[in-house]
């Protein structure tokens, strides 16, 4: 027999082993338990989704109420939280009253208030997405998406204990700079009144205190 002939035969015995094995071998206990994981895991993946643009409109309460009510000793946020998502809404969307130096660290920080005299912290975007810092662990300055990962990732776990974290963009001139402290004020470089609005936003995420 020639050479590329074995080759076929060959081939086509191990396309027959493989078709065997999954008729035969998955078809059996493994290939239910296998269904049944998919299954938990579809709906572990279903209850962990958040719908955008989400309200709340069951309650006389604000978002603040809620996510307060949720703190407890070993958790931020229970296990079953259905008004989740119209907490990060409100956090990602509320009206900025307030403006002002965050507190001491070693990374920049400011502290906002928003709609509803809810504090929040402020942490602004030094990277893209896909940039590498080189060096070690703590080098270079906070990822602005870091906590944003933190948060979902802590969710997924079911550990229930990082701070309710969101992205959002914010316009320094229209929104900071007219609530924004003397203090906070101080700290501005303005270059120019007529700032390009490429240069006066920033993608930010924010946290209940």
């Amino acid at each position: 027999m020639k050479l590329k002939q074995r080759m076929v035969v060959l081939c086509a015995v191990l396309l027959l082993l493989g078709l065997a094995k999954i008729f035969l071998l998955d078809g059996g206990e493994g290939s239910a338990a296998n269904r049944r994981d998919l299954r938990a895991f579809r709906k572990m993946e279903s209850g962990l989704s958040l719908p955008r643009g989400a309200r709340l409109t069951h309650t006389l309460q604000s978002p603040w109420e809620i996510a307060s009510q949720w703190v407890g000793p070993r958790e931020v946020y229970p296990e079953e939280t259905p008004e989740l998502a119209a907490v990060l809404t409100s956090l990602s969307t509320a009206r900025i009253e307030r403006a002002d130096v965050g507190y001491k660290g070693t990374q920049l920080k400011a502290l906002l208030v928003l709609d509803g005299a809810q504090k929040v912290v402020f942490k602004p975007k030094r990277y893209n997405r896909d940039y590498v810092v080189e060096g070690e662990p703590y080098a270079g300055y906070d990822r602005h998406n870091a906590e944003v990962a933190a948060f979902h990732l802590d969710r997924i776990l079911g550990f229930r204990r990082a701070p309710l974290v969101v992205g959002r963009y914010v316009n320094l001139r229209t929104e900071i700079k007219p609530v924004a402290t003397d203090q906070l004020l101080s700290t501005f470089l303005m270059q120019s009144e007529y700032l390009p609005s490429t240069f006066t936003s920033l993608s930010l995420h924010v946290y209940t205190l």
